[in-house]
């Protein structure tokens, strides 16, 4: 499968999580801003590893936990939402983009 179908299915598929955990913040996951930074989709479209931000970034096991937990609602909204967009809707996997806490420890140690 080409790389374009895949990255537009990616952006589809950020855009509609980040959706869902906007909309479902303070009642699903105890007011935590969660952000969707990037959403892998392997070649034949059945697993999506997501990439997420948490804040306050000191909860984000525990904000990886709570997500975990509710997988299979995520999935099912995310579902409604790209149904007609997309055949079949991917397995989600969930990991913690830790990108911006390296990026602020480099600049912390710059301004030594």
């Amino acid at each position: 499968m080409s790389s374009v179908r895949l990255e537009k299915i990616g952006a589809l598929i950020k855009k509609e999580l980040a959706t869902v955990f906007q909309q479902n913040m303070s009642t699903s996951f105890n007011g935590m801003m969660i952000t969707v930074t990037n959403v892998r989709i392997s070649p034949d479209l059945s697993i999506a590893k997501v990439y997420l931000s948490f804040f306050p970034s000191e909860k984000k096991t525990q904000g990886l936990a709570l997500v975990e937990s509710k997988n299979g609602w995520i999935r099912k909204n995310l579902g409604i939402s790209i149904a007609k967009q997309i055949r079949k809707i991917p397995e989600l996997h969930f990991y913690v983009d830790d990108s911006m806490d390296y990026f602020l420890e480099i600049d912390r140690l710059l301004k030594k």
